[in-house]
């Protein structure tokens, strides 16, 4: 019995040492969040999320750091994809929008314990995890909104299901990778940012009433804020912007005429945040105006106007009904949109400035493109 026993041990040890182990395979794309079902990433962010909670603030913050890491050294590369990909803004002004995301989205930092103690007695205030957030993000600002939407939601303790815009969705699901990838290098759970690897608007309606889904996390349209505010869950959302500036005698004329240009033509106009008209008391437009054409604004004549109102403005907005701007100039340079007049300006153009009156298209349509209605007020009472 001895012998046999040795006999079968030593057939084993050889068979095992002349075997061709095959290799582990490298990670895929579910390894790294990528899934061809919704409800596969929700279930894989499920566990992730599990994971993730049992582990320490200090593991939370070394994931963050190196989420924050690797976005600065891959800035370039998801930069230039996401300008190619969906055909907007300016490549140097992502770049930057891109760096502002990662250094100064609030981490860990942001969620430390609070006491409070007085003749009542001791109030601890401790900050708890969502569980898994569903986050759908646009087309306008695709990498921003998933650094931002990753990073804090991350050093919360959550985990994270994308369903990005369909026509951004090869930058997204390269950023996420990488971003998965910093995680688990830190320290972190496998499959803590998912994505679909083909969002569609179904694709994000199942993610919508998926039970895991805790809260909505949504920047879009006007269209799928409303969707995702009728879901039954808790939404952050953000749509649409069309915010005024406002520019009065008291105003450093020079410093603002600057200051607008730059915010309004900054990323060709994309960032719903991004100066859309002027209101400018009269007495100073004239200076307002002439300051502007100093950083690369360009005045269009009355003509002019007219033409462009009629290309970029697809569904003419007014006062109580919102409009709707043309995708064919969303994003699209200055230069770009005039020589569809006709005019042929330097790329270098920033801003096309058009003076018109209060109840112009222009004025109550956000239009996502660097072209700014100035309406001139008496005072600024009226601008208010």
């Amino acid at each position: 019995m001895d012998n046999l026993e040795d006999s079968i041990r030593q057939l084993v040890k050889e068979a095992l040492k002349n075997m061709t182990l095959t290799p582990e395979p490298e990670s895929t794309g579910a390894d790294l969040g990528m899934f061809s079902t919704m409800d596969a990433a929700v279930n894989a962010a499920d566990k992730a999320f599990e994971e993730l909670n049992s582990a320490t603030l200090e593991t939370r913050k070394l994931i963050v750091a190196n989420m924050r890491k690797t976005a600065l050294e891959h800035k370039e590369t998801y930069s230039r994809m996401a300008n190619e990909e969906t055909g907007y803004g300016r490549l140097a002004d992502k770049i930057i929008k891109n760096e502002l995301a990662i250094n100064k989205t609030p981490g860990v930092e942001d969620i430390e314990s609070v006491a409070y103690s007085d003749d009542n007695g001791l109030t601890l205030v401790e900050r708890a995890a969502y569980g898994v957030v569903g986050s759908i993000t646009p087309s306008t600002n695709p990498t921003a909104t998933i650094i931002c939407n990753a990073i804090g939601m991350v050093a919360a303790g959550n985990s994270v299901v994308f369903n990005p815009h369909p026509a951004a969705k090869k930058v997204s699901a390269y950023l996420i990778n990488i971003l998965n990838k910093a995680i688990v290098e830190a320290g972190g759970p496998k499959n803590l940012l998912c994505c679909i690897t083909n969002p569609t608007i179904d694709s994000a309606k199942e993610m919508m009433a998926h039970p895991k889904i805790a809260i909505l996390v949504v920047t879009g349209g006007p269209a799928v804020v409303k969707t995702a505010m009728n879901s039954g869950k808790k939404v952050i959302g953000a749509g649409p912007g069309n915010p005024p500036v406002v520019v009065d005698e008291t105003a450093d004329i020079p410093k603002a005429a600057k200051d607008i240009v730059d915010g309004a033509s900054f990323d060709n106009n994309v960032i719903c945040i991004c100066e859309k008209e002027i209101l400018c008391v009269a007495s100073v437009a004239d200076q307002l105006k002439a300051e502007m054409k100093k950083h690369g604004a360009y005045e269009l004549n009355e003509e002019q106007i007219r033409k462009i109102t009629e290309i970029v403005i697809s569904e003419p907005g007014c006062r109580g009904k919102e409009g709707a701007s043309s995708k064919v100039y969303v994003g699209k340079t200055a230069a770009f949109i005039a020589r569809s007049i006709d005019l042929n300006l330097p790329e270098s153009t920033r801003l096309l400035l058009c003076e018109v009156g209060p109840d112009h298209p222009l004025v109550w349509t956000e239009q996502l493109m660097p072209v700014m209605p100035l309406v001139r007020v008496k005072d600024v009472d009226t601008a208010i």
